[in-house]
């Protein structure tokens, strides 16, 4: 079962960089191609940059040409959770931190083989553990 992690929006705004905050706390979006993990092809875990939750592990990931890291499925059915998002004129599926309700990006149902999903994800929005 994953933590939960509660705290109030002054206790984020202390503990995150303005870029952080901005996309995990109030939905933003990183631009394109602009993101540190976007071409990253090191092997290791994606894990939440407000809580060090694991989130996507890299044999996962795949260039979706889009400008941000795309992934094929989390860690677990349970490190990340999928909520409605209707904003912006557009119906979209929302992807957040499960442990602390980050922000992270969306999921689209275009993606390769063997879930057929891109989770497309912000990498301001993610730290990398590199694997020994």
């Amino acid at each position: 079962m994953t933590r939960k992690i509660t705290k109030t929006d002054e206790e984020w705004k202390k503990e995150l960089s303005d870029d952080v905050y901005y996309v995990c706390r109030q939905k933003g979006t990183e631009h394109p191609f602009s993101g540190k993990y976007y071409n990253q092809k090191e092997q290791g875990t994606y894990q939440c940059a407000c809580c060090g939750e694991p989130l996507f592990e890299s044999d996962t990931k795949f260039d979706s040409g889009t400008g941000w890291p795309s992934f094929t499925q989390p860690v677990n059915a349970s490190s990340t959770e999928e909520i409605k998002d209707s904003g912006h004129g557009m119906i979209r599926t929302e992807v957040v931190c499960n442990a602390c309700g980050s922000h992270l990006g969306h999921v689209f149902e275009d993606g390769p083989a063997p879930t057929g999903l891109r989770y497309c994800i912000n990498s301001v929005s993610l730290d990398f553990s590199k694997k020994e």
